[in-house]
């Protein structure tokens, strides 16, 4: 009689039960074969059981601390406002959990520091929710990139715009929870994308400006409706980055803004032997003196946040590298702190000590 290989399933907890944890990361942990669900925290005790009896999950909680007592997950994914990612994800690391914890890594750099120094004193993975990274269209750039096809990155230009995407729910209108607004929630993606293909180049300084007029005056959008009186983010950031090899990046993202289309979101890079543009992939340049376009019409489209988890549980088991690492997380918080810092100020602020 063949004895079958007993595959040894990693303990996944999920800390907070809202719409990313339901729509996302639950379905896409329960259909993998080498991961098990083990509880779910909420800080709401009603919500969590919900979710539980929702998702057949055996184990519910208020306290994501007796969770993680009680349930010892090998892994936890990190589903609850920005305010909250460093604490829980710093509680989970000490517990001596992996961490997937959903972008932006925290609400400062200095937190992104500390958890990125408490992942690697606990020699545990930290990740974060960048799904964009996991798209077969960075992966084929990134190739191309780093075998010299595109010859040298000089320059990027980054933007995520939406017309009158201001969300009506939750807490996004809110800087004390989130930190931001359309920088930190949708401008992170793109930036974190065109960083990973420009290998994180030393800082030199950033400026940036910033409005929230149409958040301030506008009560509805294509995304439900908003306190005006409470709309403290900004609705638009626009930035500049120069870094110390001569290289820049441009960046604008928007959650309200006049223009024709509902929702843009590209990274265009500029290299000396080829250009590119992703969401969708175009590539451009010259060949016996003939310019080129190439579209890549049958480049399969998957689920990236489904690609990303399946990484990090991989990672988690010794089968993969992980793509989205903590050190990358600490650079794009640093970076987003830095954007921040001179639209409030109004003045270019220079590069500090670790980017």
């Amino acid at each position: 009689m063949t004895e079958e290989k007993i595959m040894e399933k990693l303990k996944m907890a999920i800390i907070g039960s809202g719409q990313i944890a339901q729509v996302t990361h639950i379905p896409n942990y329960q259909s993998m074969e080498e991961v098990k669900i083990v509880g779910i925290s909420d800080t709401r005790l009603e919500a969590a059981k919900s979710v539980a009896e929702k998702f057949q999950i055996e184990n519910y909680y208020d306290s994501h601390k007796k969770m993680l007592e009680e349930c010892r997950p090998d892994a936890v994914t990190v589903c609850v406002p920005n305010k909250f990612h460093s604490s829980i994800t710093m509680d989970a690391l000490e517990a001596g959990c992996h961490v997937f914890c959903e972008k932006p890594p925290a609400i400062t750099a200095q937190e992104a520091r500390n958890m990125e120094e408490k992942a690697k004193e606990k020699n545990l993975f930290l990740s974060y929710g960048f799904h964009f990274r996991a798209s077969e269209q960075v992966a084929f750039l990134k190739k191309a990139i780093e075998s010299g096809q595109m010859g040298e990155i000089y320059h990027a230009d980054v933007q995520w715009h939406r017309r009158r995407g201001i969300p009506g729910w939750g807490s996004f209108t809110n800087k004390e929870i989130q930190g931001g607004g359309p920088l930190i929630d949708i401008g992170a993606h793109m930036l974190d994308s065109a960083l990973y293909l420009m290998g994180y180049p030393k800082v030199s300084y950033v400026c940036a400006t910033y409005s929230d007029r149409l958040g301030k005056s506008s009560k509805a959008g294509l995304m439900g409706s908003w306190d005006t009186e409470r709309f403290t983010v900004e609705d638009s950031l626009f930035g500049f980055v120069r870094f110390a090899d001569g290289t820049s990046l441009n960046l604008q993202t928007s959650f309200a803004i006049n223009r024709a289309e509902k929702d843009v979101r590209s990274v265009k890079l500029y290299g000396s032997c080829q250009g590119a543009d992703l969401f969708p992939l175009r590539v451009f340049g010259e060949e016996n003196g003939q310019l080129y376009d190439k579209d890549y019409p049958f480049m399969e489209m998957r689920d990236w946040h489904l690609d990303l988890d399946r990484n990090f549980v991989k990672a988690c088991l010794g089968e993969e590298s992980l793509l989205v690492t903590a050190r990358q997380g600490t650079y794009i918080q640093e970076l987003i702190c830095m954007l921040y810092q001179s639209a409030e100020s109004g003045e270019p602020v220079m590069s500090r000590e670790g980017i």
